[in-house]
């Protein structure tokens, strides 16, 4: 059994932990809502005497990290890591821990009702919404929401337990709590509330699905704060700082935080403002600006550093030409491709190369390639159409596109096979299993019409664009690729007048 966190050297929480209220509930309690949003509701508790208390619920406690809390008096630690150094807290704003194994779903639909719970928040990856990301729909055969079609009151998915909490809500005359998703989709909000209704809808209750419509409240958020998976050197590391004393909960990240919000509560908020959240009126031009310049650039690294053998993004930084083309997408493939960009493009990319720079983050190429069907489309789909529309050139999107394509194919460029995590993983594998050339390759992936929609592979310039470097990443291997185009935009960026938005000359 871990032990109580409490060493003297390590900040503690400054308030009287029993004026916590459950005015928060998180679903999906993984390490980014601990190194978070939880940390917003600490310094607010600590700063400002805010009672919003966090109940925090998993729906299969896979980390452990809900078995962690209960037997630690709900307390956990956040490192803060930099090339300075690390810097530990106790965070102690939880005020009730459940799982759904383990408490069970009456426990969870209980906490879901509580009258004092006035906001949900979300983490619970882009692949937890059941949609389809080309479309932001509900996905309607997927294993889990036939499930919930058939038992809404034994839900398995994340959007039916919502739905379940909501429901009883509603026979108990309480108010609907907003539900405030903080996972990187574009209108993440709007597509919360679009399953929610749709699911009601299609479970046939169309009351239901009126009050979700009329009731409901789904903000939009953008959150952004890079918090690798929490490895055994970094437990360890945590442990020592906590005086010997282990904490399975524990959490290490960069200091940066960022959460932008929309400000839509009807039953209230905690006054974020005062701890460093931005309120606004629409969250969309963060969203795209940190969707595409952030995590496009980290997905663009995660294929191809791992192709090429580096195993952390901070090992992509030490190679200059992976490096130079990082800046390029940043700033010439994904910034242009903004309706609005709410920071000077420029420094918001040298801040973000610099948080890639960390050495201490040790932030995994491979943890970051999971899951991609769920997200290129926002990262670099999204952004590929604009320049298809405009008629400008995206060399490094291409190229990190074919990489994925690589990447999936399950095998690295010795043989070695890849261990590719993503819900499609099944049959990104069977369609690829016939495949003998790059044309072949990349026609059986343009069938995944939840990724790529039906324009795309309709596209005869993306479609050539795509093959011609997966080819390239065939034959001559991801640092030969990244050389090449590196050196191809350094010749063209030196001519006289180059016009950036015409693009490279073959």
């Amino acid at each position: 059994m871990s032990q109580p966190i409490s060493t003297a050297a390590v900040p503690q929480p400054g308030y009287a932990r029993q004026v916590l209220r459950p005015r928060l509930l998180h679903l999906g309690c993984g390490a980014f809502h601990r190194a978070h949003q939880a940390v917003y509701a600490e310094e607010l508790a600590n700063k400002h005497g805010s009672d919003w208390g966090y109940v925090e619920v998993s729906l299969s406690d896979a980390s452990g990290s809900i078995a962690a809390l209960k037997q630690q008096d709900l307390l956990y630690s956040v490192s803060d890591m930099d090339a300075q150094g690390w810097h530990c807290r106790v965070i102690g704003v939880v005020c009730q821990a459940l799982s759904l194994p383990d408490d069970g779903l009456a426990a969870v639909l209980e906490a879901l009702a509580q009258p004092d719970l006035a906001i949900v928040t979300l983490t619970i990856t882009e692949k937890g919404y059941c949609h389809l990301p080309a479309s932001g729909q509900l996905q309607p055969d997927h294993p889990a929401i036939l499930h919930d079609l058939a038992c809404p009151w034994q839900p398995q998915s994340a959007p039916g337990l919502l739905l379940a909490g909501l429901r009883l809500r509603r026979q108990r005359s309480l108010p609907a709590f907003a539900v405030l998703s903080c996972d990187n989709m574009p209108a993440n909000g709007a597509i919360t509330r679009q399953v929610l209704w749709q699911l009601a809808a299609l479970q046939g209750d169309r009351e239901m699905a009126d009050w979700v419509a009329q009731q409901l409240a789904c903000p939009s958020s953008m959150v952004d704060c890079i918090v690798p998976m929490v490895s055994a050197q970094t437990r360890s590391h945590i442990r020592a700082l906590l005086g010997g004393v282990d904490d399975p909960a524990g959490v290490a990240c960069e200091p940066f935080r960022q959460w932008v919000i929309e400000d839509h509560f009807p039953q209230g908020r905690p006054a974020w403002e005062k701890v460093g959240a931005q309120l606004v009126a629409d969250v969309r031009p963060f969203e795209e600006m940190k969707l595409r310049m952030l995590n496009g650039s980290h997905s663009f690294l995660a294929y191809l550093g791992y192709l090429a053998g580096y195993v952390h993004i901070s090992d992509c930084m030490q190679d200059a030409a992976l490096l130079a083309l990082t800046r390029h997408l940043m700033l010439h493939e994904q910034a242009v491709t903004l309706e609005h960009c709410p920071l000077p493009a420029a420094d918001y990319a040298a801040s973000l190369l610099q948080r890639f720079q960390n050495p201490a983050l040790q932030h995994r190429t491979w943890q970051i390639a999971m899951d991609g069907t769920q997200k290129l489309p926002q990262r670099m789909l999204d952004p590929i159409r604009v320049h298809l529309v405009r008629g400008s050139r995206f060399d490094c999107l291409a190229l990190g596109l074919a990489a994925w394509m690589c990447y999936v194919s399950g095998n690295d460029e010795q043989g070695r096979p890849i261990d590719v995590r993503d819900p499609l993983a099944a049959d990104i594998a069977a369609r690829l299993a016939k495949c003998d050339s790059a044309m072949s390759q990349v026609q059986a992936l343009l069938q995944l019409e939840q990724v790529f929609g039906t324009d795309l592979p309709r596209n005869a310039q993306f479609v050539a664009v795509l093959t011609h470097d997966v080819q390239l990443l065939q034959q001559h291997g991801a640092k030969a690729c990244i050389a090449r185009l590196c050196a191809k935009i350094d010749r063209a960026f030196s001519q006289p007048g180059y016009d950036v938005a015409a693009g490279l000359a073959d």
